[in-house]
Formats: structure tokens, C-alpha cells, sequence
């Protein structure tokens, strides 16, 4: 990783608002409409709004994978269309984070998005369909000016605070800002009746419901469960940065917190206790992992693991069975060290250090 000055990020957000290599595939033919500017959107959503007809949103930043399309299967038994944002937001990507790295798959998402609607329309019934695309440039989302992820840069941003400054915040002070901003925008642009989240990015939901009550926004937020790998690992678009080895060893974080969750289910409300049991296992991989040779290990770095409340993410020194919890944890894979040419080391070549997220809901007794 490496840092980006000003300068840097707004040359970055220009080449993304230009039109592009890619902007030739917009006009393809598909069976949903691509809509690169808000106007024409907001008219087809009239007509919708006229035709007595729903909107699910699903917002992506692209690079989709089962996890979304989970969404978008949801949002269709809920709905009678959908629409997709598809928008790689540069305001959630701190100055220390590189924006130009991550994935960026258009032909292959809106494949992905074609089989879904030709099995929404198999299906047939009550079942909605993707109807729109929402591709917009960054001028479009940033109409005034080239957007900033300085912690004081100039722009107009919605802030939810104190929730968006821990966990995941604490090591990421923009990221909550730049997500609950561009949320808002595109609440703005598409007025969905509802909105699709991933459990998985569990502050998220947390911080998009918080908005919405805050801000009366006239939409309701909808979660879906995480969706999962055979193996536990959660479904990510950052996934593809790991390869084998360091797939992996990314699963200590999901095993820690099934210990933790253990821990609790055993008997154990106290902090130490439910805690204690994801921590050795964290330590206890680590230690396996620096053992090896650098040609063998996978390194990585524990961010945080969490115990908090369900609604207000404050760490708890004890867990309420009435109320529930919510365990969730970040770890950092490291660049591999040392691989071989044989070897499958992801999207990179194993270079590109990868932070994965998780969390386990504790859900309340009756």
C-alpha cells in the first residue's frame, strides 16, 4: 500500500468520472437499462412509482460475487424491480488505501447479472427483475467537487458519529463517512422502497440504519445473512487478492469468532471469557505461521476483536441475553513473502495485503 496525496486521489476520481475505455460497453444491449446520470433514472422510477410497481436497491461497488447476488435475489422476492448501483466510491477509500487496486470487473459482473435475471425470469410468479443499472461517473456523484479522503478535506458528507469511529472506523476515519454519503446519494437518486445489505459488513448496516432513522429517510433497510464459502470464509470482492496459502490461513478469524461464539453458548456472558477463546486461536495460528519458512506462511495482523452491542456497537464487559451481541473481528493479511511460479497467490500475485472482515450475531434469548 501506499499513500496518495490530494492530488493523487482527485487525478484518480478524473479518470474514473471520464467516460473511458469502458464506457463503449454501456451500450450494449442488455435486459436490464445501464443508466450512467440520475435524470433518466429518476424518470423510469416515476413511471415505476405511477405503474404501482416497488424498487429493491442493491448498492455494489462492482466485482460481484454470491454474496451479492444473494441481495439481488432477495430484493426481487420483495420487489417488483430492481436496480444495481455499480460505483467503486472513492470517498471510502482512505489517503493510505489504494483506490486504483481494487477490482474492477464490469463485463463479468453484468454477466453474472444477466444469469440471475434469466433464472428471476425462470421462476416467473410474483418474482421481480433487474430493471436498472446505475453506473454513474464521479462527477455525477460528486457534482461539486472532486471528492476528498482527507479526514478534513472540503466536500459535503454525511458523518454518523460515535458509531462510525469504532472498529472498523478506528482504523478507517473516512470509511464510515464515505459510505454513509454515498448511500445517501443514492437513496436520493433512486427513492428504493427498500435497500439490500450484507450481514457480513455488520457497522455498516449498523451505521446505514442509524442514518436513515436520523435523516427520515423514506427506506427501508433490509439485511441479508452472510453468505459464506464452504469452508467459513465470507464472501468478499477483496477475496480474490488472496490465493491459496493466504485463503487459508484467512480463516482464523471466522474460527476465533465460532470459539467465541462457543464460549457463550456454553454459559460464559463475560467479556474475558467469550473473548479469551478467539484470542487463542488467533495467537495460536500466528505462532503456527511464524514458524514456517517464508515460502510457506501466510503472516497477518489482528486488528481488533469485538464484543458489542447490537445497536450501539459499545463494547460490552457483559452480554445481556435479553439484548444479544454482535462478535466481529478484522485481521490483515500481509503480502506473501516468498512464492513460486506454480503457485496460485490470487489477484496481485500475493502483493497485495488484504483486510478481511467478520461477525457472528449473538442473538437474544427469549
Amino acid at each position: 500500500m501506499f499513500s496518495r496525496t490530494t492530488r493523487q486521489l482527485s487525478a484518480v476520481s478524473s479518470r474514473l468520472s471520464r467516460p473511458s475505455v469502458m464506457s463503449s460497453q454501456f451500450l450494449r444491449q442488455y435486459s436490464f437499462q445501464v443508466f450512467r446520470d440520475a435524470p433518466p433514472l429518476r424518470q423510469m422510477r416515476r413511471q415505476l412509482l405511477l405503474d404501482q410497481k416497488t424498487v429493491g436497491l442493491v448498492p455494489t461497488m462492482g466485482a460481484l460475487h454470491e454474496g451479492h447476488i444473494s441481495l439481488i435475489r432477495q430484493a426481487a422476492a420483495e420487489n417488483s424491480d430492481v436496480f444495481v448501483s455499480v460505483y467503486v466510491n472513492p470517498t471510502q477509500f482512505g489517503v493510505n488505501e489504494d483506490l486504483s487496486s481494487y477490482p474492477r470487473t464490469w463485463d463479468s459482473d453484468m454477466a453474472k447479472l444477466e444469469e440471475v435475471n434469466a433464472e428471476l425470469a425462470r421462476q416467473g410468479g410474483n418474482v421481480g427483475r433487474i430493471t436498472a443499472i446505475l453506473a454513474p461517473t464521479s462527477k455525477v456523484m460528486y457534482p461539486t467537487l472532486p471528492p476528498s479522503s482527507e479526514i478534513d478535506g472540503d466536500g459535503s458528507f454525511v458523518t454518523i458519529t460515535p458509531i462510525s469511529k469504532r472498529l472498523e472506523g478506528a482504523s478507517r476515519p473516512v470509511f464510515f463517512r464515505g459510505v454513509a454519503t454515498v448511500c445517501m446519494k443514492l437513496f436520493n437518486i433512486v427513492r428504493a422502497d427498500r435497500a439490500y445489505f450484507g450481514q457480513k459488513d455488520v457497522q455498516q448496516s449498523v451505521v446505514i440504519k442509524r442514518m436513515v432513522k436520523d435523516f427520515h429517510v423514506d427506506t427501508e433497510i433490509r439485511i441479508g445473512n452472510t453468505v459464506r464459502g464452504q469452508d467459513g470464509l465470507a464472501m468478499s470482492s477483496r477475496n480474490v487478492y488472496l490465493g491459496a496459502r493466504r485463503h487459508k490461513v484467512g480463516l482464523v478469524l471466522y474460527t476465533a469468532l465460532k470459539a467465541a461464539e462457543s464460549a457463550y453458548a456454553a454459559g460464559n456472558v463475560k467479556r474475558s471469557d467469550i473473548l479469551d477463546a478467539a484470542n487463542r486461536i488467533t495467537a495460536r495460528v500466528l505462532s503456527d505461521q511464524q514458524a514456517l519458512t517464508p515460502s510457506e506462511r501466510a503472516l497477518f495482523e489482528v486488528d481488533y476483536i469485538s464484543l458489542a452491542d447490537p445497536e450501539s456497537l459499545d463494547e460490552l464487559d457483559v452480554v445481556d441475553p435479553s439484548k444479544g451481541a454482535v462478535l466481529s473481528g478484522a485481521v490483515k493479511m500481509a503480502p506473501l513473502e516468498e512464492s513460486s511460479a506454480a503457485e496460485d497467490c490470487g489477484l496481485g500475485d500475493g502483493k497485495v495485503a488484504v483486510r478481511l472482515i467478520d461477525n457472528l450475531i449473538i442473538k437474544p434469548r427469549a
